[in-house]
């Protein structure tokens, strides 16, 4: 299942500003509301959705791995 950004409706005041840096074409205004669509790609979290919203009505919820640095601390402690 792909993993979008999170909208609360409530907020949205549909200025589009998320429409216009989503890089994956996920988010649209319908009926002056940004809303989520479905989309061929999988949305790279970049977040710029989030941090342009003046609303604050994005939420990009997603964890945070450090996978590479945990294995090279490992790694070297040998």
């Amino acid at each position: 299942m792909k993993r979008l950004p999170e909208i609360d409706r409530n907020k949205c005041n549909g200025c589009g500003l998320c429409v216009t840096v989503c890089a994956c074409g996920a988010l649209v205004i319908v009926d002056n509301v940004v809303t989520v669509v479905e989309i061929e790609q999988e949305c790279q979290w970049c977040t710029n959705c989030e941090l342009v919203c003046p609303a604050g009505a994005i939420a990009c919820p997603f964890d945070i791995v450090f996978e590479q640095a945990q294995s090279e601390r490992i790694e070297n402690s040998r």
